[in-house]
């Protein structure tokens, strides 16, 4: 099961209400196209199901899929400098001046476009997650400007629609410094061999521990002494293990041995299907149980109450709603 590795979940604005169809028009304005020969960077969404021509909004157990897909291309640096030295000297050998700053600048942006037809592309897929019974938004990345841009791309294309990091009454690091203390993870849960613990003074001290065991003085010395967990490995249910971080990020998600019993086999279609029912019907009840733990949901402020603003506010809700934590990594076709 890899259609969930690392996810981040927000509160969709109970209010919106657009149908499939129309969620399909929506999205098909904003359909992926390939980057042309001079074109740094293109994005858009394509099928989830791989299939050209295919529906944009795939609908598996009342649950929408979707899929952004990112292609850019970069020249590499060391090349570039080559390049704008060798231009550089040959003014210089013509006109016996040096190029200055400005010159220098606009060579090297003509010398990038130059090279760009030639540049090999990278492309990443980020699956994307909407349940609207729940008014959850889930997007398949640990990376913080991917999700951003995501989410700004969905606000863009969807009517009315406004999302909000998903909040909680105890923050992350506060309850998993009390079940390392305790020893007593909340009902359901249970504490693995994994977790970094982190100092908040100048220090900046980091104590990581990995496949050890957590139920010993030397953890709870570390936290009585100031150091706050930034992660812990833990499983629910014995059914997914995942890692928490103190941003509200789920990473490392796996679904043990028993969460695809009675899942299809043979035709990929059918493969597809049940990948996406399971993963989504698995985190569909860990979510909430998590967010049961960590003392239950802050009230959700993604949109005003004036309905004639909730565009402004949309539109600025990336920026503000991304976990701190979110790191830079890379996001392969999930699907």
């Amino acid at each position: 099961m890899s259609v969930f590795k690392n996810v981040i979940v927000y509160r969709i604005e109970p209010a919106w209400s657009q149908t499939l169809a129309e969620a399909e028009e929506a999205l098909a304005k904003a359909r992926f196209e390939p980057c042309g020969p001079s074109q740094e960077k293109s994005a858009g969404w394509v099928e989830p199901r791989g299939e050209a021509n295919g529906p944009l909004v795939e609908s598996i157990d009342s649950q929408w899929l979707v899929e952004y897909m990112i292609e850019s291309k970069a020249v590499p640096g060391s090349v570039v400098r080559r390049k704008l030295d060798e231009r550089c000297a040959q003014i210089e050998a013509a006109t016996g001046r040096k190029p200055g700053k400005k010159e220098k600048k606009e060579l090297k942006e003509d010398i990038t476009l130059e090279l760009l037809p030639m540049a090999f592309t990278r492309s990443a897929r980020v699956a994307v997650w909407i349940d609207k019974a729940e008014h959850r938004l889930v997007i398949n990345s640990g990376n913080a400007s991917r999700a951003d841009e995501v989410v700004t791309s969905l606000v863009k294309a969807l009517d009315g629609f406004a999302v909000a990091l998903i909040n909680t009454q105890v923050e992350p690091a506060a309850a998993m410094a009390n079940w390392l203390l305790t020893q007593e993870p909340p009902a359901g849960f249970t504490i693995d061999r994994e977790c970094e613990l982190k100092a908040s003074d100048d220090s900046k001290a980091v104590v990581r521990y990995a496949k050890h065991p957590l139920d010993i003085e030397e953890v709870q010395k570390h936290i009585t002494d100031g150091k706050r967990p930034t992660r812990l490995a833990l499983t629910w249910d014995d059914r997914v293990s995942f890692e928490l971080t103190h941003g509200m990020l789920i990473r490392k998600i796996v679904f043990l041995e028993g969460t695809g019993d009675g899942a299809a086999g043979g035709k990929k279609e059918d493969n597809f299907d049940a990948d996406v029912a399971i993963a989504t019907g698995e985190l569909g009840q860990l979510v909430p149980a998590l967010l049961d733990a960590l003392g239950g949901e802050a009230a959700f402020s993604g949109a005003p109450a004036d309905a004639a603003a909730a565009p402004k506010a949309a539109a600025a809700a990336p920026t503000t709603t991304t976990p701190a934590d979110a790191e830079a990594e890379e996001e392969d076709a999930p699907f």
